[in-house]
């Protein structure tokens, strides 16, 4: 197999994975810092593995087909993550890899619901036990690196509500909203009226029970709904956490139903989880065990899909490191849990959302992956000259070294 390794590693710099057969032989992928080490359940597992590195990597870990020698799967991941990018970018050029992706996100509003369903519609409780208080399941904001969860979840919230310039009264129009964090805390803090849509059953039943038991009726109202199918006009429209769903051909569609359903006067805001290189193909394990028809846009084809619909962008923020913070502390959580989930839900089902999360935290903290804040409105002057009113106070910086100290990760209890 070496030979193999050889060949697909070649010219990469970015790590070293070592392969440890039961026999104690030894394969090697790859170079340099930082070095891993998999245990091989048998030999059969890397020759999985090499036919297919995206995919195989993901499901031969849920099948116990590996292990990490010391348990750090997170240093595993990171070479991993360096070299599926590294692969990616030998197949720039063949179309046919991103013609075969765009047909698997040709999401009807039929196909979106099923594609929803099958990573939302999950028994609530596991996502309780993982995420902050306000069950949000998207990037926080850590205006300081110590922050709480909860206290960056909230820090986000707050950074919306001004970037969407909200005053007391206004209608504001929520894609995408989830167990209902944002709605709750818009309609709480500033007094505006909210529209919620969500294509999952579960998280609607849990949201409109939050709103029944914080008397939030009269401000809030939640719908089973697409995006494709609302009408009326809002002050603002938001969407969180929603945009990698829909599917790189209904991007025109979606950008013009937002121009549509936005005021004249109005702002809307599209926090998503973006790429920092060229359009790609996506990740093939991601699109099957956990986010079916989705799709992490490049900017240039966000940019692309709204300009031509009227929308104005007025300020676009790239938030680098807040996801990796983000997805650490979910991981946390959940290994707290991990006894209660294999209980429940099986010990594959533990380790496909071990691997999950940790290869997502590896691939904001080394790979190509952030979150894309774009502000948008339809007149030029709706919002202030500068960028000041953003910011109540200096949010601090985000410090990479103190921030992520190899020492600080998380170990994933196998």
């Amino acid at each position: 197999m070496q030979p193999l390794l050889d060949l697909l590693g070649r010219g990469f710099g970015g790590g070293t994975i070592e392969f440890i057969a039961p026999d104690g032989s030894v394969c090697t992928l790859g170079h340099g810092a930082p070095s891993a080490q998999v245990q091989l359940r048998d030999a059969n597992v890397l020759r999985q593995i090499l036919m297919r590195p995206a995919l195989k990597f993901g499901e031969t870990f849920m099948d116990h087909g590996w292990e990490p020698a010391d348990g750090d799967l997170l240093r595993v991941l990171e070479v991993g993550v360096k070299f599926e990018e590294e692969l990616e970018q030998r197949m720039k050029g063949r179309r046919f890899r991103t013609l075969l992706a765009q047909l698997l996100e040709l999401n009807t509003p039929l196909a979106s619901r099923h594609n929803v369903e099958h990573h939302y519609n999950l028994d609530a409780d596991l996502y309780r036990r993982f995420l902050d208080e306000g069950m949000f399941y998207s990037c926080a904001y850590f205006a300081r690196p110590e922050m709480t969860l909860e206290e960056a979840q909230r820090a986000k919230c707050e950074l919306i509500a001004r970037k969407l310039d909200l005053k007391p009264g206004m209608r504001v129009l929520d894609i995408g909203c989830g167990w209902g964090g944002l709605a709750i805390h818009l309609a709480q803090h500033h007094g505006v009226t909210v529209t919620g849509i969500t294509l999952s059953s579960e998280q609607l039943g849990v949201a409109r029970q939050r709103v029944e038991a914080l008397d939030l009726g009269g401000q809030i109202e939640l719908r089973l709904q697409d995006y494709r199918e609302v009408d009326g006009r809002f002050d603002a429209v938001v969407s969180v956490g929603m945009f990698e769903h829909v599917g790189r051909p209904q991007y025109p569609a979606f950008f013009r139903r937002v121009h549509e359903l936005l005021a004249v006067d109005g702002t809307a805001l599209l926090h998503t989880i973006g790429r920092m290189t060229p359009p790609g193909a996506g990740n093939p394990w991601i699109r099957k065990y956990i986010f079916p028809g989705g799709y992490i846009p490049a900017a240039s084809e966000v940019f692309a899909a709204i300009e031509p619909t009227g929308l104005l962008v007025t300020d676009c923020e790239t938030w680098r490191l807040h996801y990796a913070l983000t997805l650490r502390e979910w991981n946390r959580r959940f290994q707290a849990q991990r006894a209660h989930f294999a209980e429940r839900l099986g010990e594959r089902f533990c380790r496909l959302w071990e691997f999950y999360l940790v290869a997502c935290e590896a691939s904001f903290r080394w790979g190509n992956l952030c979150v894309f804040h774009l502000q948008m409105t339809r007149k030029l002057e709706r919002l202030p000259l500068t960028r000041d009113y953003l910011y109540d106070e200096d949010p601090g910086t985000l410090d990479a070294a103190s921030a992520f100290p190899y020492n600080a990760r998380p170990t994933v209890v196998m």
